[in-house]
């Protein structure tokens, strides 16, 4: 399968960053509302579904998902400014913002889950 000269293009690769992390916080979201159904249970319930959440794996996947949130945000608040805006001829700059604001939020999130 060869890619074509478009899908290289860096609007291109930003557009498909962006779905693929509106699909992984999709995938994300009934997680969040069992942990949710749970706190209605009580806290013993709540508590007993937070222990399991303290695995490695899981708190690797938790710095994903909120990587993919400032991805989703940073790109989607991108795609607006291309829309209403006409940032076309400025995406290498705008996209250097996205990804310096997405490796800020996961260096924050990373550094406080100590």
């Amino acid at each position: 399968m060869t890619m074509r000269a478009s899908h290289s293009q860096r609007g291109f690769i930003a557009a498909m960053l962006h779905r693929l992390s509106g699909i992984a916080l999709a995938v994300f979201l009934p997680m969040h509302f069992l942990a949710l159904a749970t706190a209605l249970n009580g806290a013993d319930a709540f508590d007993k579904f937070l222990t399991v959440t303290r695995q490695p794996l899981l708190e690797v996947l938790e710095v994903l998902i909120v990587v993919a949130l400032a991805i989703h945000l940073t790109l989607g608040l991108r795609a607006l400014a291309v829309e209403f805006f006409d940032f076309r001829e400025k995406t290498l700059a705008v996209l250097s913002v996205c990804l310096a604001t997405v490796f800020a939020v996961g260096l924050i999130f990373v550094l406080n889950l100590g």
